[in-house]
């Protein structure tokens, strides 16, 4: 192991699915192996392995992301019934990231990575926007089922004292769908102290949206925590750094954002901040160039690319046909987590090692050297594309 960096305290590292899965290994094998003495605690969140296990390896990882800290996390398949039946699974399982998310709590973090060569395809954007996404509950922890038969569907609330609530939802008389969802004040706390603190660090203004004009009581306890925060620890705070922290709602959010030219934190609820960082993603170049961080208010932290698990080139790729998928997004996570790691560890090396595989990788493709989904989109004449694994050794070869 001479010459190698050596790390004291293990990440916790969680496997994933289909080109991922693929891209998560070379990228080990090319760019980290040679030049870190690599320590991990290793889960496979494979969809095989989640349903050999009922889903509790998902749980241990990240109960082990509690123990050690930091972990790195390759992007996973949330089933659908089409899946189910692909994978001939037990059942439907939840999304790993919703489980770990529901285990840690917490804000994700969401960012592009900007190279040169890539204009945002929005023309006034001119700095990045950073999306926080809250990490716990709505959708990812919701209850649903399907009527099948006439009948009356009730939101009841029974109290530990006191008397019985209950809400009618709808009187079914045709076949339907529905769904119970929920959230924590404490949870919704931690996001606003979460985003105030991450403007304040980054000096950032942040904006809030919600619906609360429709979901008057569950979107409105979410304005009403963040202005009660706001105003109790964080607006002076704010003054003296220049910055600013306002609500909107989110329809009036997006106008704004696409008229901004960039350069703010945009705080959303957990399925708005998946969609709404889906694209700013995609407006400033790639999906394949976004990184994911989720930040936890008992310190914790989980990097992962913030894309899926590539399917149309996993399935080329069991064709035996090479492919072009970028692996930017998944190597960001690896750097993050080395990153952190390295601080809190204080192991400089690593921490210098991770900022030098950054650089190496934005050099890559700032010097013309790029995958397929970039060629297109980079405003360059001297540009050539390469293969997955091509673009990870031009990217070793810049270390």
């Amino acid at each position: 192991m001479s010459g190698k960096i050596t790390m004291t305290t293990p990440l916790v590292e969680m496997d994933g699915d289909e080109m991922t899965r693929i891209i998560w290994q070379k990228i080990k094998e090319i760019l980290i192996n040679p030049h870190i003495d690599l320590k991990t605690e290793y889960y496979d969140l494979g969809l095989k392995k989640r349903d050999e296990t009922d889903d509790k390896i998902t749980v241990q990882a990240a109960e082990a992301t509690k123990k050690y800290g930091v972990a790195v996390k390759c992007a996973t398949i949330t089933p659908n019934a089409q899946r189910v039946e692909e994978y001939k699974l037990k059942q439907m399982w939840r999304s790993p990231n919703g489980t770990i998310r529901a285990i840690l709590d917490g804000t994700v973090f969401r960012a592009p990575i900007v190279v040169a060569p890539l204009k945002p395809s929005v023309r006034t954007w001119k700095k990045p926007i950073t999306i926080a996404r809250h990490a716990y509950g709505d959708v990812y922890r919701a209850t649903e089922f399907n009527v099948k038969k006439p009948g009356r569907v009730e939101l009841v609330y029974t109290p530990d004292e006191g008397d019985v609530v209950r809400e009618l939802i709808h009187d079914f008389r045709k076949p339907g769908v529905v769904m119970g969802m929920h959230n924590l004040d404490a949870s919704i706390a931690s996001f606003a102290r979460a985003c105030f603190n991450y403007a304040l660090s980054t000096r950032q203004s942040l904006w809030f949206s919600t619906k609360d004009t429709i979901l008057k009581k569950y979107d409105g306890r979410f304005k009403e925590i963040f202005e009660e925060i706001f105003s109790a620890d964080y607006k002076s705070k704010f003054g003296e750094s220049g910055i600013e922290y306002f609500y909107t709602l989110i329809d009036d959010a997006v106008a704004r954002v696409i008229r901004s030219d960039g350069g703010f934190i945009w705080a959303c609820k957990n399925y708005d901040g998946d969609v709404m960082s889906d694209m700013v993603a995609t407006a400033f170049g790639s999906l394949a160039m976004m990184t994911s961080v989720l930040v936890s208010p008992d310190g914790y932290f989980e990097y992962e690319a913030a894309h899926g698990t590539v399917t149309r080139h996993y399935y080329k790729h069991l064709e035996g046909e090479i492919t072009s998928t970028n692996g930017m997004a998944t190597i960001f996570a690896w750097t993050g987590a080395l990153r952190k790691r390295g601080e809190l560890d204080k192991i400089k090396a690593l921490v210098d090692f991770a900022d030098r595989l950054e650089a190496a990788s934005i050099k890559t493709i700032e010097s013309g050297v790029m995958t397929k989904d970039l060629y297109g989109l980079a405003e360059m004449s001297d540009k050539r594309a390469v293969n997955t694994e091509e673009f990870l050794k031009e990217i070793a070869a810049r270390i």
